[in-house]
């Protein structure tokens, strides 16, 4: 388990009632976020403690991985720079009765907070600049002494042998549902286009037939039976600017499924080289179990240069891992 701090002061109402919490990737000049990049290492079970205000106002418990989904529309007005998408990751949050004031408390939790990407200053106001950044299990045992016992509860569920970690995602499936419903009205794509289209997202149909002229087998397994794999995109199928993204063999790999779901939800990429990459969220006996090593990952060889140019969006915006400033 890993502990986080979210300030809310803009969207505490829509996160905390929706249950989730939501990022952009970047920030409106195009660069990167410490604070949004910390929404890649987010894990089910994980303990936020939700800031908004001047006040801890709720404990939420991570429900899934962070993926990738558009600005919510409850946000309205809120965030008008903000990209349209962004991070989200479920939670399950509870609102507090006893809620704390931390600027009241900072001779116990001033000598916690860590040098860099803290949450609150010196004098205990929360960083405007700040959204999602980690809390140290030090200044966790304080916050949560300081709560009481709410936070002890909600701490007590996730140590509990019988709670069981979930990885739900809604509002991927409903994106995706959303831009098919889209490709489905486009009248400027003939029926055949569209078909081939929605067929894609599946890793089917006129695409796999593009994938399969340039792959032959799974990189990570070496399955070659077509029944058994699919056509994975690598710049993913919600992702693409045109059909003609969408139906470019060199966007794709031939997959296993399960291997397929790893890549497309980030937990796994690929360096330029042919390195496999590992995110740190993944859980090591799963991924073992599998058939990934995480310990001595393998290279799977050498892509084409379209492929680099694919594999350099999935490891910017889709590979779980925060790339943070040092």
């Amino acid at each position: 388990m890993r502990y986080w701090w979210v300030n809310q002061n803009q969207t505490y109402r829509q996160e905390v009632e929706g249950g989730y919490l939501w990022s952009p990737k970047r920030r409106a000049d195009g660069a990167r976020n410490p604070f949004y990049e910390y929404m890649r290492e987010v894990a089910p079970g994980d303990l936020i403690f939700s800031y908004a205000g001047t006040v801890i106002s709720a404990i939420g418990i991570a429900q899934s991985f962070a993926y990738e989904a558009p600005k919510p529309a409850e946000f309205g007005s809120a965030g008008p720079n903000w990209s349209r998408i962004g991070w989200r990751v479920d939670v399950r949050f509870q609102q507090l009765d006893d809620r704390i004031r931390p600027a009241d408390y900072m001779d116990q939790i001033a000598p916690h907070l860590p040098d860099r990407y803290s949450p609150l200053s010196a004098r205990g106001s929360g960083f405007q600049s700040v959204y999602l950044t980690a809390v140290s299990p030090s200044l966790a045992y304080v916050l949560i002494g300081l709560i009481g016992e709410e936070a002890q509860a909600a701490q007590k569920i996730v140590n509990d042998a019988s709670f069981r970690q979930r990885d739900v995602a809604v509002g991927l499936t409903e994106w995706e549902d959303h831009l098919t419903h889209i490709v489905e009205s486009d009248h400027s794509l003939s029926d055949t286009e569209r078909h081939a289209v929605i067929l894609a997202r599946r890793g089917q149909g006129r695409f796999k037939e593009a994938v399969m002229a340039v792959e032959e087998r799974c990189r990570l397994t070496g399955v070659e039976r077509v029944e058994h794999l699919r056509a994975s995109h690598i710049k993913p199928w919600r992702d693409c600017d045109s059909p003609t993204e969408r139906l470019d063999g060199q966007n794709g790999f031939l997959m296993t499924p399960t291997v397929d779901h790893l890549f497309d939800r980030g937990f796994i990429s690929f360096e330029n080289d042919g390195e496999l990459l590992v995110s740190d969220v993944a859980h090591p006996d799963s991924m073992r179990r599998m058939g990934i090593n995480v310990r001595n990952p393998r290279n799977v060889g050498t892509f084409s240069d379209a492929q680099r140019r694919y594999l350099e969006y999935h490891r910017d915006e889709i590979f779980l891992k925060a790339r943070l400033r040092r």
